[in-house]
């Protein structure tokens, strides 16, 4: 298993160092997002492949995510390449380079993509302890993740395609995505990825250790909510939308899907 997780570790590093220097060729940091989700996929091929456990389960956990880290690279990929820097990242650049040089800024993005590398490999723990369970049935637990996972993927797959609908539309160009989905819950898609989080959990209790892997929908609901999710995004929706997006903050549920409040008048 040590090789196993090593051999994973140095590949999403220097996966991350690559896209690390193509973000300052680019002047676009923003690759680090595609580059978080690819490295799942990279980490699914190589525990699926040098997993020592039943074939039937490596298919599954790998499978499920190689499918989600496909669907959310690809879906990144439309919103990064070719289009200017987000904004959570040029409010960085700014904020990291009133001190110091280019050089200076250049490292500390480094540090954050390198921190990105080790979240996949901490996150894709349930994936590795469940590539090394060699029994042969699959457990209830296991058909109860897999199901879960199944939900998480569906509603974060719909909320993304209703506000690619949303923003195509020209009329809707500066307004705040309210419909469907993001009509109950401003971040429906954060929402549902962490029911994603919570599937792989559960599969992977099935499997030896695999109670280790319990603070993980914790702690990717910490960093959706308080880091890189909705803190971050919702201030630079403030910043670009002011009051529309205040005004949405006081009808709409932060995170989980709940019927929206009357604004008072």
């Amino acid at each position: 298993m040590l090789t196993l997780f090593l051999t994973g570790a140095a590949t999403v590093v220097l996966i991350m160092l690559l896209l690390w220097l193509l973000g300052i060729r680019q002047r676009n940091f923003s690759y680090v997002d595609i580059g978080w989700s690819a490295n799942f996929v990279v980490l699914a091929l190589i525990y699926g492949f040098m997993g020592e456990g039943d074939v039937t389960r490596r298919i599954l956990i790998c499978g499920m995510f190689a499918l989600w880290g496909t669907r959310l690279a690809l879906h990144l990929a439309t919103r990064i390449v070719g289009h200017p820097e987000e904004g959570r990242y040029v409010q960085l650049r700014a904020q990291w380079g009133k001190r110091g040089a280019a050089g200076n800024l250049n490292l500390k993005f480094l540090g954050f993509f390198q921190f990105q590398s080790l979240l996949n490999v901490v996150l894709s723990l349930p994936m590795l302890l469940a590539v090394m369970n060699s029994t042969t049935r699959l457990h209830w637990l296991e058909v109860a993740g897999c199901l879960v996972w199944l939900a998480g993927l569906t509603g974060e797959s719909t909320a993304d395609a209703q506000l690619k609908q949303f923003k195509n539309n020209p009329a809707n160009k500066g307004k705040v995505c309210d419909v469907g989905l993001w009509g109950w819950s401003r971040h429906p898609n954060y929402f549902f990825e962490w029911v994603i989080w919570i599937g792989y959990a559960l599969f992977v209790l099935a499997s030896p250790l695999g109670w280790l892997c319990l603070g993980l929908p914790v702690l990717m609901l910490h960093f959706l909510i308080n880091v890189t999710g909705i803190k971050a995004t919702e201030e630079q929706a403030v910043r670009s939308k002011g009051e529309a997006y205040r005004s949405y903050q006081r009808r709409v549920s932060a995170f989980i899907p709940l019927p929206p409040k009357k604004e008072r008048v």
